[in-house]
């Protein structure tokens, strides 16, 4: 029997448990900041499969480790998930786990907890079959991903010394394969004017009417790109604050916040050199926004929101080993894309890790009300995760 045919007559012996330990993990709310029961019940089922390693880290990421070879890969799958707030809309329930019409349905079910799952039990798998000889792999289930966009990746890698050669994010793909994604970047505006009462406006200077030049220019900047063919950038004004004594007061000052799609050719000083373009001659200052968050285990956590695009070429060896692996489980060529949300890739660009995407789920039907995955994904993902490190 070849190695794909033992990957899958292992995985297939695994599939029932492997449903079940998913839907366990749709049924626990992990929202960003509080994805501790989660990490536990993660932690503890990667002890019950005999992992090498597991632990759980200072802001709170669960690792497990099989092997201990010099090529390192590791598998990203972040535990946190969006907020329910339309729970009357969704046909099962979003923390019910049920599975109807070959479907796990439920909030995260899809982004992206199918996929945590399948990489969870692809370790045991790939141990049990002595396809980890000359590896180290790591599967990790990370914090935060949804408000502080790789942050939790990073700090998994950094601040527990685990230098992987080569990362996979297990972000919904529908089994495809993703070469990469843009980047994306906040920048905060702040236009400065004069506070004065609103009964005699002229004694100040509107810091609101001084923004709409910038808001303006934003516009016609964002108009001028979505003219261009892909893959383009972008930018998008997407909050306006501003500040006064009351609501009888002219504000003093007046905040934009952008987002700004980047594309892998731009820079962080041409994207600057951009900013300033846009306020002109207008009295404004703008900086990279900082989001800064608790973890569920108290650590302070800071995304500075520069995160940059990143791309893999066919032909770099974990494209190779993934288009080989594709290959044997699928027996078909694969059809490799981008994906075109933000994903914890932009950590482990940041660092110059080779990453490549492949995961379960529809991405579709992410952050939206009846999210579901199909139960094959995650059958078909866990083989494939199994074998890859066979094929690097």
């Amino acid at each position: 029997m070849g190695v794909n045919e033992q990957v899958q007559a292992a995985v297939k012996a695994l599939e029932g448990e492997l449903i079940a330990f998913a839907q366990e993990l749709v049924r626990i709310k992990s929202r960003t900041g509080r994805e501790g029961e989660l990490a536990r019940r993660i932690k503890a089922e990667m002890e019950r499969l005999a992992y090498d390693e597991v632990f759980i880290d200072k802001v709170g990421n669960v690792i497990g480790r099989i092997g201990d070879g010099p090529v390192k890969l590791l598998y990203d799958s972040h535990m946190d998930h969006v907020a329910v707030n339309d729970a009357a809309e969704w046909v099962h329930g979003p923390y019910s786990g049920d599975i109807a019409d070959g479907r796990l349905h439920g909030r995260g079910s899809s982004d992206m907890k199918g996929s945590l799952a399948a990489s969870v039990y692809a370790g045991h798998a790939m141990k049990r079959l002595g396809l980890t000889a000359g590896k180290t792999v790591y599967v990790c289930g990370s914090v935060m991903e949804e408000d502080f966009d790789g942050e939790g990746l990073y700090r998994a890698i950094v601040d527990n010394g685990l230098r992987p050669d080569y990362v996979v994010i297990c972000e919904p793909s529908h089994l495809n394969l993703a070469m990469g994604h843009l980047g994306r970047a906040i920048y905060k505006i702040t236009v400065k004017g004069v506070s004065a009462h609103g009964a005699a406006p002229e004694k100040g200077d509107n810091a609101v009417y001084k923004a709409a030049g910038i808001i303006n220019r934003i516009a016609a900047l964002a108009a001028k790109y979505q003219d261009m063919p892909p893959e383009r950038p972008s930018i998008a004004l997407t909050r306006i604050e501003s500040v006064s004594a009351s609501l009888n007061a002219v504000p003093g000052s007046c905040m934009l916040y952008v987002d700004r799609r980047i594309c892998c050719h731009e820079t962080e000083e041409a994207v600057g050199r951009e900013m300033d373009m846009l306020i002109g001659s207008v009295d404004a200052t703008w900086e990279i926004y900082d989001a800064a968050g608790t973890s569920y285990t108290g650590e302070e956590v800071v995304l500075h929101s520069y995160l940059p695009a990143w791309e893999i070429a066919p032909d770099h060896p974990l494209a190779r080993g993934c288009f080989a692996a594709y290959r044997e489980i699928f027996g078909a060529e694969p059809k490799p894309y981008k994906w075109d949300f933000s994903t914890n890739g932009v950590a482990s660009a940041k660092l110059g890790i080779p990453t490549i995407g492949f995961g379960a789920g529809v991405e579709k039907t992410a952050h939206m009300a009846n999210e579901y995955c199909p139960l094959a994904d995650i059958v078909q993902a866990c083989a494939f995760f199994a074998l890859l490190p066979h094929k690097l």
